[in-house]
């Protein structure tokens, strides 16, 4: 079995103890009066299980992604491009250039003028 896919398979196990762990609290404090809720309904199970399901997907995401960030190698070297062989162009290098325009023409218009002008 491929590393990766081992790996993923250990979060989403990881992800689904957190799930129930959170679940169980959840009902433990009773927030938003959820144990009452399950408790007293025919179909709380389904409830439960909708809760647990969904909480294993997005708890084994995050360690799924916590692990792959924490896979990444520290670089000695410097890191990027080479920025100098980028052409900078500075502000005083920078020339407004006017362009006359007639009052009354459409901004089409203009573009059509410019594109001629190349």
């Amino acid at each position: 079995m491929p590393e990766l896919v081992h790996l993923y398979i250990k979060n989403v196990i990881f992800g689904f103890f957190l799930a129930l762990a959170f679940v169980g609290l959840l009902l433990w404090f009773n927030i938003g009066n959820l144990w009452h809720l399950i408790s007293t309904s025919d179909i709380g199970y389904i409830a439960v299980a909708l809760l647990v399901v969904f909480n294993t997907v997005v708890f084994s995401g995050v360690q799924f992604a916590i692990a792959v960030m924490r896979m990444a190698s520290e670089d000695d070297g410097a890191s990027g491009g080479k920025r100098d062989a980028i052409p900078t162009m500075h502000a005083a290098e920078r020339l407004a250039i006017r362009i006359p325009v007639e009052e009354g023409r459409t901004r089409r218009q203009i573009d059509q003028q410019l594109k001629r002008r190349r």
